[in-house]
Order: structure tokens, then C-alpha cells, then sequence
């Protein structure tokens, strides 16, 4: 074991005074007190409805990036996240929650000279969200230890939240696990992740939009009937610990990185918690060139990096399913974090939206030139680091491949004309059987089935 001393300095964030504690949070609407940890994490949202943002964004410790070559996965896990949790989580139970987040491979694989791929589909759901949904539910679990009471974890969906979520919640004990997601729009094998384990997992499938499931969630931690008779809270990236264990294969693609320049790092985008956490990470002291936000064709952040002017829009339907979100919640935490000032953040952020038909022609033209499978999501997280280095032709960079291809089969067949090897980590789903809940897409319909079932 490497010994990881800490150099007890931190950043103040923004809005925050001398007070400021380390593991604590605060509401960005401002109307809530400040929380630790643990209460972030069970209550998900604050009772202002403002999303939890650490009161200190750590520095790393000193030496620690120049020897990151020296530490094991987990020890980095450790350093990042433990200022995050604070008092919260003792350090022997932090450490093994971190050991069974990432007992997986998060490699770092070169395409050309100047792009690599970093894998994060490696894990039990083939998606990068394992990683925050192992770490939230572990959490919850700790938290839990000694409750009678249980807590219901509502989520929606775009796609491999669910299943994620569903997997790391599976046999969890005092939690219950409720899902919305789209009818139709989630792929066959996202579908199955979510709706065939059974438990202590709930599949509700919406007839609308992705944005129609977030929408009745949000509205249900509104809501005083529910508050009374259930304990809620949500395992989507609006919940601190599903969000900021996001950071560490940030990390760990820095250790791999053997180039001496900081890496542009182009991040498929649709709620933007994962190129949040990225930005936190580099906020920390990782060293990044520049972020790109690849955006499909639901383009609201391009459009305001372009105009000045942030408009939210119903989500259109594309073959990146799991981007289309016409209102990334997390947003609001981007620009928290740089003091709401689109200047300091254009430095630092571009953005890109890449239609459908330049997706697939991507997956067709990067399998035929390089013999790599990319999903539709890497798909656009590639193609938007491609165009941001035609303009900076002497950057390198890493695309994030978030899911493995043989989730979106159809698309990336068609445009590889080949056959996707089924993962023998997923064979066991084709023959499970699909349990889910037909709902409608409004509130009411979700407040009398949880009601009902509670």
C-alpha cells in the first residue's frame, strides 16, 4: 500500500464563507440548511428543491497527481472521495465501499495519435453508471444499517440509469427501488437490465418521454402526501452520491495518460452529471486541457454556450437514447461552479450537437478505419473531439465510450455491417422475463400506484 498523506488545504466554493465545512452541502436555491454527507445522500434533493453542492471542493493532496502511477485504483478512490463524505463514512467502510465500486477495468484504448477511447463499459450493467449507482446504493445500504424504516429510491431513466440503478440496488436491505422509464424509447437490452430482476426492484413504464419521467419525479419530492408516507429519494445524478464517484475514472484515465499535455476530454452529455464530475475532478487539481459536452441533437447547452441564452426544450428522440434530455438538471452545478459566469466557463467548456445520420456515419467510418465498435454515445463524444481538434490540430484527447455496443444493436449493426458479440456478463438476460407497470405520463398516475403499493 502506498501511504497517502493529506495536505489539509481546500478551495472554497463558490457563495461559501469561512464557515464552510468539509462533507458538508448546500442547496443552490439557497432556502435549505447546509447537510452532511449522509443526509445528501437519503434525501437526494433539499426541501427548497435545490440541487446539494459541496460547501469545499478539495485540493488533491500534495505530490499526488506526479505519482499517480504509484497508487492502486482504490487508494486513489479514497483520496478523492474522502473529504466528499466527510464524518459521514468511516474510513474503513469507505474503503471497501470504493474496492466494490470499481472491482472492474476502466481502460484507456488509442485509436489514433491523437484520440483514445476510454472504456467504461466493463461493469455488471455494461454502462459508465455503474460506478455511481454501486457507490449510492452501498452508501444507502451503510446509512441503513440500523433503520426499521425503508427508503424508496425513485429514478428515472433515458436509458442505463435504470439497469445500473437495478443492479446496485438488487437485495439491498430497507431499500426499495422504483424506475421510470420511457416505453420505447430505452433499447432491448436496457429494457431487460431493469425490468427482470424482481425484489425489491420496480419497472414503471411510462407512455411519454424521458423528460415526462423526470418531470413526475421531481414532482413527486414535491409532494406533501408522498413526503409523509414515503421516504424518497432519487439515485438520478441530481443525488450527490451517484454524481461525484463520477469523478474517478477521470483519474484513472489519467494514469494511463502517457502523453506530457493535459488531455481534451469530449464527454457525451445528456443530464451533464458525468461531465459535472469531470469538472469538479479538474476543479480539484486534475490536469485537463479542456471539456467538450457532445450533445445529440437535444442541444440546449450548445445553443446557450452559442447565445447567452439557456431554453430548455421538450427531448427529441435519437439514437443516442440516454442523451435525450431537454433540461439537464446538472447544469445548474456547472455553472455554480464556475460563479455563474459563462466567460470563465466558455474558457474551459465547449459543446457540440451531432444529429443522428452523423452518428451512425461516425460508428461506420471509425469501425472501417480502426477496426473499434463505438456505441451511438461514444459515436458522438468522438465526433465531437474530432471537430474541437481540427481547430487545435496540435491537442490530444479522450472520448468517454459509455456503453457497450451490443446495447444499441440495431444502429451499430447496421452501420458496421457486423455482428455484435453478446457479452457472456448479459447472456442470462435473454431469458428472463419482462415485468413493468404500463403507466401514464403524468403525476397522478405515479402517485396512486406508490400510494397503492405503500
Amino acid at each position: 500500500m502506498v501511504s497517502i498523506n493529506f495536505n489539509k488545504r481546500f478551495l472554497l466554493s463558490p457563495l461559501q464563507g469561512a464557515g464552510a465545512r468539509v462533507g458538508a452541502y448546500y442547496s443552490l436555491n439557497h432556502q435549505s440548511p447546509a447537510v452532511t454527507f449522509a443526509e445528501a445522500t437519503v434525501k437526494g434533493q433539499a426541501p427548497d428543491k435545490g440541487l446539494y453542492f459541496p460547501q469545499l471542493i478539495p485540493l488533491l493532496p500534495k505530490g499526488f497527481i506526479e505519482n499517480i502511477g504509484d497508487y492502486s485504483k482504490e487508494e486513489i478512490g479514497v483520496t478523492v472521495m474522502q473529504p466528499y463524505v466527510g464524518d459521514s463514512i468511516p474510513g474503513n467502510v469507505l474503503q471497501h465501499i470504493i474496492s466494490e465500486t470499481i472491482n472492474f477495468e476502466f481502460p484507456l484504448v488509442k485509436l489514433n495519435d491523437a484520440v483514445y477511447s476510454l472504456e467504461l463499459f466493463h461493469g455488471p450493467t455494461l454502462a459508465f453508471k455503474d460506478v455511481g449507482a454501486r457507490f449510492m446504493s452501498r452508501c444507502l445500504g451503510y446509512f441503513n444499517r440500523n433503520s426499521n424504516h425503508h427508503t424508496t429510491v425513485l429514478v428515472a431513466t433515458s436509458g442505463d440509469t435504470g439497469g445500473a440503478v437495478a443492479n446496485g440496488f438488487l437485495g439491498v436491505e430497507g431499500v426499495d427501488v422504483v424506475i421510470l422509464y420511457p416505453s420505447g424509447k430505452v433499447s432491448p437490452i436496457q429494457e431487460l437490465q431493469l425490468t427482470t430482476l424482481g425484489q425489491n426492484i420496480a419497472a414503471l413504464e411510462v407512455t411519454g418521454t424521458f423528460d415526462d419521467c423526470q418531470a413526475m419525479v421531481k414532482q413527486a419530492f414535491m409532494d406533501n402526501d408522498l413526503s409523509q408516507k414515503l421516504q424518497l429519494t432519487s439515485a438520478n445524478s441530481i443525488n450527490v452520491a451517484r454524481w461525484l464517484p463520477q469523478q474517478l475514472y477521470y483519474f484513472f484515465a489519467y494514469q494511463q495518460w502517457a502523453d506530457g499535455q493535459p488531455p481534451v476530454i469530449s464527454v457525451p452529455s445528456g443530464n451533464f452529471g458525468n461531465i459535472c464530475a469531470g469538472m469538479l475532478a479538474y476543479r480539484s487539481g486534475l490536469p485537463v486541457q479542456h471539456f467538450i459536452a457532445a450533445c445529440n441533437a437535444n442541444d440546449v447547452v450548445p445553443q446557450f454556450l452559442e447565445s447567452g441564452n439557456y431554453t430548455p426544450k421538450p427531448a427529441v428522440a435519437t439514437i443516442s437514447n440516454a442523451m435525450d434530455v431537454g433540461n439537464p438538471s446538472n447544469f445548474v452545478r456547472i455553472m455554480e461552479m464556475f460563479d455563474q459566469n459563462t466567460g470563465n466557463l466558455k474558457s474551459m467548456l465547449s459543446s457540440y450537437s451531432v444529429d443522428d445520420a452523423t452518428t451512425a456515419q461516425t460508428i461506420k467510418e471509425v469501425y472501417t478505419k480502426c477496426g473499434y465498435m463505438l456505441d451511438p454515445h461514444g459515436a458522438v463524444g468522438y465526433y465531437a473531439l474530432s471537430e474541437y481538434l481540427k481547430t487545435h490540430p496540435n491537442g490530444k484527447g479522450i472520448f468517454l465510450e459509455t456503453a457497450h455496443p451490443v446495447k444499441f444493436p440495431e444502429v451499430v449493426e447496421q452501420a458496421t455491417g457486423t455482428k455484435i458479440p453478446f457479452p457472456e456478463s448479459v447472456q442470462y438476460l435473454a431469458a428472463r422475463e419482462k415485468k413493468s407497470i404500463l403507466v401514464d405520463a403524468n403525476f397522478e398516475s405515479l402517485k396512486e400506484w406508490l400510494i397503492g403499493r405503500g
